[in-house]
C-alpha cells in the first residue's frame, strides 16, 4: 500500500479551503476606514434582503451588525435534480473609536455590500480660559 502525499496547493479549491479554513474568523467580513470626519464600515452581505435580514444597532460605543441568510439554488434537468442551500445567522461587533456619534448613523445596501457611515461627534468649542500668572 502506498500513500500519496500532495501539497496543499495541489488540492482542488474546495478541499484546500477546508484544510486552510477560516473557522476562527467570522463569516461577516468587514472593512473600516475614515473618510473625512466619517467612519465607514462596509460588510459583505450578498444575497440578502437588507430590510428584513439585517439588524443594526449602536450601544455603548459598539456597532452591532447581525444578518440572517438563506440562499437556495436549484437545477432541474431531464434526468437530474440538484438543490443547494446556504443559510445561517451571523453577527459582528465593532468598537467605535472615541469621538464618533452614536445617533446619526446611516446605512445603505448596494450590490451585496452593506455600508454604514458613522459621523464624528461634534465637539462643543470650549471658551478660552484666561490663566493668571503669579510672581513667585
Amino acid at each position: 500500500m502506498s500513500i500519496v502525499r500532495r501539497e496543499r496547493n495541489d488540492l482542488p479549491d474546495m478541499f484546500r479551503r477546508f484544510w486552510e479554513s477560516d473557522w476562527d474568523k467570522p463569516w461577516l467580513r468587514v472593512e473600516e476606514f475614515v473618510e473625512g470626519d466619517v467612519l465607514v464600515v462596509r460588510a459583505e452581505l450578498p444575497g440578502i434582503d437588507p430590510e428584513k435580514d439585517v439588524d443594526l444597532s449602536v450601544v455603548d460605543g459598539v456597532l452591532h451588525i447581525s444578518a440572517e441568510r438563506e440562499e437556495k439554488s436549484e437545477q432541474k434537468e431531464k434526468d437530474s435534480y440538484r438543490s443547494e442551500f446556504r443559510y445561517g445567522s451571523f453577527s459582528r461587533n465593532i468598537s467605535l473609536p472615541a469621538g464618533y456619534s452614536e445617533t446619526d448613523v446611516k446605512a445603505t445596501y448596494r450590490d451585496g455590500v452593506l455600508e454604514i457611515r458613522v459621523p464624528a461627534a461634534e465637539q462643543p468649542k470650549a471658551a478660552a480660559v484666561k490663566i493668571p500668572v503669579s510672581r513667585g
